[in-house]
């Protein structure tokens, strides 16, 4: 497992096992979330495509999984879903909190 990927997992861990949280009620907008995820990962993407292609930056073969989506690590793709999923669930969290905490 890439040290990439283990970042990842680190990061969704805490973020992914709260959101079943009932009374934050965050996947009653989950069809919203995945549109999100989806244009963030389609556009974002794109900018990584166009970045390696023209030897802008690179991924290191030995830092990643060889499995690759339109040249890019599976890391980094799954980067664009992982780190917008933990802001979003974390902007809804704090959203959940300030309207129930007791002034």
């Amino acid at each position: 497992m890439s040290e990439y990927l283990k970042v990842l997992l680190l990061s969704v861990t805490v973020p992914l096992a709260c959101s079943f949280y009932p009374p934050l009620n965050f996947y009653s907008k989950s069809k919203a979330l995945f549109k999100t995820l989806l244009w963030i990962t389609f556009i974002f993407g794109a900018w990584d495509v166009l970045a390696t292609s023209r030897g802008h930056w690179y991924f290191e073969t030995h830092a990643v999984w060889m499995p690759r989506i339109i040249n890019l690590p599976i890391e980094e793709v799954l980067f664009f879903v992982v780190i917008p999923f933990c802001c979003i669930f974390t902007w809804e969290a704090l959203n959940y909190i300030k309207k129930n905490i007791k002034r």
